[in-house]
């Protein structure tokens, strides 16, 4: 197998992999990748309908919801040509320009999707723990700017990762561990030194991801030092119910997240169908998952998409 800078640098390619040892099984692997596309393209979509369409929805936490919704739809739509690619048509190869855009997309968006959490965190730290200034702190003007500020912040710590990666040279083999690109993957291919690059790669990590666990946790120590102080135990349980739906995109998104990170810099023994599982989880699962766990916590959601489909 030629290396990639064996070929001019425009038409040089990267082979992404599917799963190791199951070529032969890639169609009927493709058939759940399909259903949960399908389920989180369409899931994600109806949220942002019923919150657009329905003036009482226009709320901050429906908003932060919607902004969610937003993220995890574009990272659908960034990861679905080269992993049904594979699967379905066994198309592997992927230009380098290709896939420096496909990671940009991607780490922007995880970027982003932190960042809406870390909001929605703020949501209901305000909700439960100060609920007589949460009108005037969260005004609907507010809300988008918020949403801007870290929209920027992500492309801005992303924009420089492809920049590093064209001015690479690649002389090992161009095979990636995963059907889709990573940063921390390509970066691994170079033949130059990428201890620079790895730095600020973990410093990008630290300053958007690692940066608003670590808040999104204070927030819930708040809140539960909150709840934990109010005298009936039946509003302590009424105000934990609010947090479920986030804390379940929080636990959904971080995990397989923080998984990865170690993997990638620790885990060079580690099993590869470990990565690329974990992979799949970290991109795959929350747009899955998270519109189905909110439209069944909460009533005001629930009702507004019941009431559409009946009619």
């Amino acid at each position: 197998m030629s290396a990639v800078n064996d070929t001019k640098f425009s038409s040089a390619v990267f082979l992404l992999t599917g799963i190791p040892g199951q070529e032969d099984m890639h169609l009927w692997i493709a058939i759940p990748f399909c259903f949960m596309y399908v389920i989180s393209i369409l899931g994600n979509s109806v949220i942002l309908f019923i919150i657009k369409t329905d003036p009482s929805l226009h709320e901050p936490m429906y908003i932060f919801l919607s902004m969610l919704a937003v993220t995890e739809l574009g990272i659908s739509i960034a990861t679905i040509p080269t992993i049904l690619g594979i699967y379905l048509f066994n198309s592997r190869e992927i230009s380098l320009n290709a896939c420096f855009a496909q990671l940009f997309f991607i780490h922007s968006l995880q970027c982003i999707e932190s960042a809406v959490l870390l909001l929605m965190a703020f949501d209901r730290f305000i909700a439960i723990c100060n609920p007589l200034r949460y009108a005037s702190i969260l005004t609907l003007p507010k809300i988008p700017k918020m949403g801007l500020v870290f929209v920027l912040r992500g492309v801005a710590v992303v924009f420089p990762l492809p920049l590093f990666l064209k001015w690479f040279q690649y002389c090992r083999a161009n095979v990636l561990s995963h059907s889709y690109c990573l940063f921390q993957e390509v970066m691994k291919l170079a033949c130059s030194d990428i201890s620079v690059n790895s730095i600020y790669g973990l410093f990008a990590k630290l300053l958007t991801m690692g940066l608003d666990s670590l808040l999104i946790f204070l927030s819930y120590i708040m809140i539960l030092k909150t709840v934990l102080s109010v005298a009936s135990s039946r509003e302590c349980l009424r105000a934990l119910n609010t947090c479920i739906s986030h804390l379940c995109a929080v636990l959904l998104f971080y995990t397989p997240e923080l998984g990865l990170s170690v993997i990638h810099r620790f885990g060079k023994g580690s099993s590869p169908f470990l990565q690329i599982l974990l992979g799949y989880i970290s991109l795959l699962v929350p747009p899955l998952i998270n519109p189905i766990v909110y439209s069944l916590k909460s009533k005001h959601l629930r009702a507004r998409i019941i009431r559409v489909f009946i009619k």
